[in-house]
């Protein structure tokens, strides 16, 4: 118990510390996951906050970064075939940064399809349990999706560290760092973790008041 108490002593020491080679260190600790656990609990409960006070970005935000990172992907790989098959240029950056835009625009894009209840669900099936049952599985998926996320923010955490305390550049470039987008990770999932928590409130809502618990999802839909 003292040796988990010094090392989450060690990582709120290294984040204080702004040093990115001493939260790489901190990070590689057990009491790493003591302090992803809360900061992931208490993340998504201050994005929930942030949502309630303000609707625009609770409906926005994420189809906002999957529209612009999708378009940036899009206008980098047309201009550089453009460049390259009739130009016989390439900007040497062109082909390392869509990677990185793309793994933005999944990991906000989980998130927003939570939110609508669009991932995998056995909607049907679950409608024919009784009421009761069908809180439990979503109480489950839930739980499942919390832990999902505390594991997420805190191996995406020491990667970000590890790339940030080895100064990785992005290839192509002379002075963007790595770290800059892996960063968006752990970001992404405590927002994914908020729309865990605004579900789960709608659910509980639904059992008290007699509505509909479980009703199918569709692609695209609000």
């Amino acid at each position: 118990m003292g040796s988990w108490v010094t090392e989450v002593g060690a990582v709120f020491g290294a984040i204080m510390s702004y040093d990115s080679w001493e939260m790489n260190q901190a990070f590689r600790t057990e009491g790493a996951w003591i302090v992803g656990f809360f900061a992931t609990l208490i993340g998504g409960l201050l994005v929930v906050q942030i949502y309630k006070r303000v609707p625009f970005i609770d409906k926005h935000l994420e189809r906002t970064v999957m529209v612009w990172t999708y378009l940036i992907i899009s206008a980098v790989i047309f201009v550089e075939v453009f460049r390259r098959f009739i130009l016989s240029e390439q900007a040497p950056w062109s082909t390392t940064l869509p990677p990185f835009l793309f793994l933005i625009m999944t990991w906000f894009g989980c998130s927003y399809n939570v939110r609508l209840r669009t991932h995998l669900a056995f909607a049907e099936l679950r409608m024919n349990l009784p009421r009761a049952g069908q809180l439990a599985t979503l109480c489950l998926d839930a739980t499942l999706w919390f832990v999902f996320c505390w594991v997420v923010v805190v191996t995406s955490m020491r990667v970000v560290a590890n790339s940030a305390a080895n100064f990785h550049i992005l290839l192509g470039t002379d002075d963007i760092l790595q770290w800059w987008f892996l960063v968006t990770v752990p970001i992404s999932f405590i927002l994914l973790c908020a729309r865990v928590f605004e579900n789960l409130h709608e659910d509980f809502a639904n059992y008290r008041s007699g509505a509909d618990i479980i009703s199918p999802a569709v692609i695209g839909g609000e």
